[in-house]
């Protein structure tokens, strides 16, 4: 399988399944596996035009300089 086949693979390592039980398996998990990516989409956050108009008044503060040192 290479890194851009990015399509589900199963893999049966024990037992002797027939053909109704593998299909019905691949169809539970199948569903299982749509309705877990559909909602693990992320609600897009509402940013309002306060928020996009809105400018930080000065640098934020370098934690890494200690005191009492140039910061430049």
């Amino acid at each position: 399988m290479t890194e851009a086949d990015d399509t589900p693979r199963m893999e049966i390592v024990r037992g002797n399944p027939t053909e109704e039980e593998l299909a019905a398996l691949i169809a539970v998990v199948a569903e299982a596996y749509s309705h877990e990516s559909a909602e693990a989409v992320a609600d897009v956050p509402h940013v309002s035009a306060w928020q996009r108009t809105q400018r930080a008044m000065r640098r934020p503060l370098r934690r890494d300089i200690p005191w009492g040192r140039y910061s430049g």
